[in-house]
């Protein structure tokens, strides 16, 4: 039986090229960021739900709660970068 299927055989490799290290202080200057402005959107979403709850203004109360579950998985995805890539690319070396 032939086998049709060609491995390239190439595999992550630290160090290969120039600026490696300058490109993962920039990604995680940009994950803070992101977290940083994260806080800001939760806080002023629970502004805006609490604004709209207590002014009966329901439409505001609804963007308010939308706001706060966007910004709390917004924060849960940007904690959680490095594990969501490092457990599929451990999925991804499994598949022969």
């Amino acid at each position: 039986m032939q086998n049709l299927a060609y491995n390239p055989g190439v595999h992550p490799k630290g160090g290969g090229l120039p600026g490696l290290d300058v490109l993962k202080n920039v990604m995680g200057s940009i994950n803070l960021f992101g977290i940083i402005a994260t806080v800001g959107a939760l806080a002023l979403s629970a502004l805006i739900w609490a604004w709209g709850h207590h002014s009966g203004g329901h439409q505001a109360e609804q963007n308010g709660k939308k706001g706060t579950v966007v910004a709390a998985g917004c924060a849960l995805l940007l904690g959680a970068a490095n594990g969501i890539v490092t457990f599929f690319s451990a999925m991804g070396t499994q598949v022969h």
